[in-house]
């Protein structure tokens, strides 16, 4: 398969995998594709650890890292990470975190040790994105992607003196007129059927408004429901140059996702995922359970902005998964769920979507023949 994005990064298949687990980026690109590593849930030193791993098990193939970069959040004004953190955690209501207490006790949910206190920044800032970026750059990186709007300019930059692609992740044409704005090389269209967090648009109106408004120049990956061969044969019909995928490798062999979540989402249907602000204060698909409907019902008072809301749960998620709770157990992911229905290695999955791909553009070429 050949697509601008092969060429520039020297890859077999133009399939985009982001993924928070390093096996799993290691593994799509030794099979062809291109893994990103979603570097928000690692310090500094931990994103040096993982990167270090991807190095010597990638085989020597290109793969990426995603920062979030968010344009706007609460606090910024704040000063450096630990000055926001210590002012952001004051402006948290006591009744939110009543909510939260009482919602973890009802499902016999037990508080943390001290020692199991968690994260509460990560990299939702640009204070404690920055520091990931500086370690991202020290490794032979192909591409540093960014979310939650166009990444700063001085940072788009960087990447290109270090000779590095940057993409950018939009949910509508304005968003990708923007990212194009600073510099940044791929737009990933992303629509709303994909997991995390995501636009009101879906992939199929999304994907050739972005192709129009960035131009022939700017290459353009599909996002959003996309998991099977037929579905990326859709993306590169509307005008996308390959697809970033991200849902469908939460249930591969190699994923480390926690065993309380991975059955929820073998289990679920396409109809089982909401857009949430529970997770992070901004709108993300995720899978419904006894959590999102929480913060639906009468009793909540309503999610914070971002970070304070994931400042909020952080504890609480981790208390979650330690407990099994599998009523509370939530996982952002897309609708492309209702298919993710068997644990595969990842070699696999690669395979029978380029199968699938073929397969399709082969059905098409049929109907232009006498």
């Amino acid at each position: 398969m050949r697509t601008r994005v092969t060429e520039l990064f020297g890859i077999e298949y133009p399939i985009f995998a982001f993924s928070h687990c390093r096996d799993v980026v290691a593994a799509v690109s030794r099979a062809g594709g291109m893994g990103v590593l979603g570097a928000l849930y690692f310090t500094p030193d931990e994103l040096e650890t993982e990167l270090a791993w991807i190095d010597e098990h990638a085989g020597g193939r290109p793969y990426g890292v995603d920062v979030v970069m968010p344009a706007k959040y609460e606090g910024a004004d704040l000063g450096d990470a630990g000055e926001m953190l210590s002012g952001l955690q004051s402006m948290i209501p006591e009744g939110h975190r009543r909510f939260v207490n009482d919602m973890l006790e009802r499902h016999g949910v037990a508080p943390l040790t001290e020692e199991g206190v968690g994260r509460y920044l990560l990299g939702w800032t640009d204070a404690t994105a920055r520091p990931q970026v500086e370690v991202a750059l020290k490794h032979p990186i192909a591409l540093l992607a960014s979310a939650l709007g166009p990444p700063p300019a001085d940072v788009v930059e960087e990447a290109h003196r270090h000779g590095v692609t940057v993409a950018g992740l939009a949910s509508s044409a304005r968003h990708a007129r923007k990212q194009v704005d600073v510099g940044v090389d791929v737009i990933v269209a992303q629509g709303t059927e994909a997991g995390g967090h995501t636009g009101e648009i879906s992939t199929m109106v999304l994907l050739p408004e972005v192709v129009d408004a960035v131009g022939p120049d700017t290459m353009v990956l599909a996002a959003g429901g996309i998991g099977r061969g037929r579905q990326m044969a859709a993306g590169m019909a509307l005008g996308a140059d390959g697809v970033w995928t991200g849902s469908v490798w939460l249930t591969v062999e190699e994923a480390d996702t926690p065993e309380a979540s991975r059955d929820r989402l073998l289990a679920a249907t396409s109809r089982d995922t909401v857009r949430s602000r529970s997770w992070t204060g901004k709108p993300a698909r995720m899978l419904r359970t006894a959590w999102t409907d929480a913060w639906e019902s009468p009793e909540s008072p309503g999610t914070l902005p971002m970070p304070m809301q994931f400042m909020l749960i952080s504890d609480a998620l981790q208390r979650i998964n330690r407990a099994g709770a599998g009523e509370l157990t939530t996982f952002p992911v897309g609708q492309i769920v209702g298919t993710m229905n068997q644990v595969k290695p990842v070699s696999r999955v690669i395979y029978e979507m380029v199968e699938e791909y073929i397969e399709t553009m082969e059905r098409l070429r049929a109907f232009t023949e006498d």
